[in-house]
């Protein structure tokens, strides 16, 4: 239907124009105008009468006000002293109203799933930001009859479960149940396939279907996505996706960083795709890529999050991770390039001052342009060596393009080794690896990436271990964690109790044998 992709695209263009003044914008004047309107809405609000969010609204600076009068919070103490009474079904608790959704996340460092809360105002925040990001796909020069190609979407099932006052499910999951009447005709799988709870029957419905899609874009965690291409290139026999879907030409990633499985995906295709980066959370839609050129992408400002960036250094953070009291707080005009920051969230659901766990640097302050490093809780400093997740993906791809191999996952620990430290790596692979130059070349790039780990490689960490396991130990482990689709990770850094539960896994399943 190319005259539907035509009138697409120029309405993408037409919606494109307003949005190149927007950026223009001071971006504090732009979040403090955000952080006014999440007060004056939630000032009645049990959480909002608590903290004097309505004498707050009359300081002549309302952003020092609100850091001043109003702590910070992690999950476990927001949920304890607030989420847990609108889990119960009672109202105006953070947020105006009663909470019909809560998004379930066990994110990659915690046991027990997470309940965050998605208000009706953060679904349609989400929606306005979704409809950004589309409309950026004319920065990409496309022929019009892209824009009538299928969009491949891969998340969370939308049969949520209903607990008697709310439903539950993965924020992919909920969104995809308010996806537009117009943009019905464009999604895939659909949604009697987005229904289905169960993994392996989705993979095998979407893998049956993809014969009869033209799609155009792909959406979804790389590990996942992968494994979903992989099936349906061996089902039809082809020799690339496309194969069956010639027209392909944007990947959307997101929940990881993409450095290390790009080698795979090169694989995978048999044509040039775009590789656009983007970063929902459960707590908002908080950037997306926007310029075709650069692997960045740019803080929304202005719909319903209000940002605090926390500097992630030994001063506000122990070594777990763990925000202390009353740590230093910065503005989005305060921050500098090149520094890596946890992000706090103030948002349209009733997160108030709330570190998500991630930390991000910023490329650049002006255009607000930023890149996630990692989480919080998933960086690796027994001794003082501070390698953070960024480092890790940036040693593994490294070692990929040098030896071209793919290592399609891998988690790391710290272990305690002849009265001192050492590292432990696992690395995720169908090739044939040494792990005595896998070790040395590891070992060889993060020195050369961090000099904390080059100075605590002479004095504390006596040595550097790689185990080489089949990739499917990972994915296995997931599926037996009931982790496997939608949004689910791998933990990059595994803790004690993490690191147990592994060996012991990887020694019942055999994997260590092979």
């Amino acid at each position: 239907m190319p005259i539907l992709g035509s009138i697409v695209k120029k309405a993408y263009e037409i919606r494109n124009l307003p949005s190149k003044k927007k950026r223009k914008i001071d971006p504090y004047k732009a979040q403090v105008l955000v952080l006014k309107k999440l007060l004056k809405k939630a000032q009645l609000t049990f959480f909002g009468e608590h903290y004097g969010f309505a004498e707050i609204l009359k300081s002549d600076d309302i952003v020092k006000a609100f850091q001043d009068g109003v702590p910070t919070w992690n999950y476990n103490s927001m949920f304890r002293n607030w989420w847990y009474r609108a889990l119960n079904g009672e109202s105006f608790v953070t947020w105006p109203g009663r909470v019909k959704y809560f998004a379930l996340t066990s994110g990659t460092s915690e046991a027990s799933s997470k309940h965050i809360p998605v208000t009706q105002d953060m679904i349609r925040a989400i929606r306005k930001v979704s409809i950004r990001q589309l409309v950026t796909a004319v920065n990409y020069d496309f022929p019009a009859e892209f824009y009538d190609k299928g969009i491949l979407m891969i998340g969370g099932s939308t049969h949520l479960h209903y607990n008697g006052t709310y439903y539950e499910g993965d924020l992919s999951g909920i969104s995809a149940n308010s996806i537009p009447f117009w943009f019905q005709h464009f999604y895939k799988p659909g949604r009697r396939i987005s229904k289905e709870r169960d993994w392996s029957n989705k993979v095998d419905e979407i893998v049956k279907s993809a014969k009869d899609w033209d799609i155009g874009v792909i959406v979804g965690v790389p590990a996942w996505i992968q494994i979903i291409l992989e099936r349906i290139i061996k089902h039809y026999n082809a020799q690339t996706i496309h194969d069956i879907w010639p027209n392909l030409a944007v990947y959307v990633h997101s929940g990881v960083a993409f450095e290390p499985y790009e080698k795979s995906f090169h694989k995978l295709f048999g044509k040039p795709v775009i590789y656009n980066e983007s970063y929902l959370a459960s707590e908002g839609y908080i950037a997306f890529q926007r310029r075709p050129e650069e692997r960045v992408m740019e803080m929304v400002i202005d719909n319903g999050l209000f940002y605090e960036f926390v500097p992630f250094n030994g001063k506000n953070f122990d070594t777990e991770g763990n925000i202390v009291k009353d740590p230093q707080v910065l503005t989005i005009d305060e921050v500098k390039n090149g520094e890596e920051y946890a992000l706090l969230l103030s948002n349209c659901a009733g997160a108030w001052r709330y570190l998500i766990g991630d930390t991000i640097k910023f490329t650049s302050t002006a255009c607000c342009e930023i890149i996630i490093t990692g989480r919080t809780k998933h960086f690796l400093s027994i001794c003082g060596e501070h390698l953070s997740q960024e480092n890790m993906n940036r040693a593994i791809s490294m070692f990929s393009d040098e030896f071209n191999v793919e290592i399609r996952e891998f988690t790391v620990a710290g272990i305690s080794y002849d009265n001192m430290f050492a590292h432990r790596w696992y690395l995720g692979t169908d090739d044939n690896i040494n792990p005595d130059v896998a070790k040395e070349k590891i070992d060889e790039y993060l020195k050369v990436l961090n000099d904390d780990y080059r100075v605590e490689r002479i004095s504390a960490i006596k040595d550097v271990f790689v185990e080489i396991l089949p990739s499917c130990a990972f994915s296995t482990w997931m599926k037996i964690h009931g982790k496997e689709g939608g949004a689910n990770k791998f933990p990059r850094v595994l803790n004690k109790e993490q690191l147990v539960e592994w060996e012991t896994y990887l020694k019942k399943t055999n994997f260590q044998d092979n």
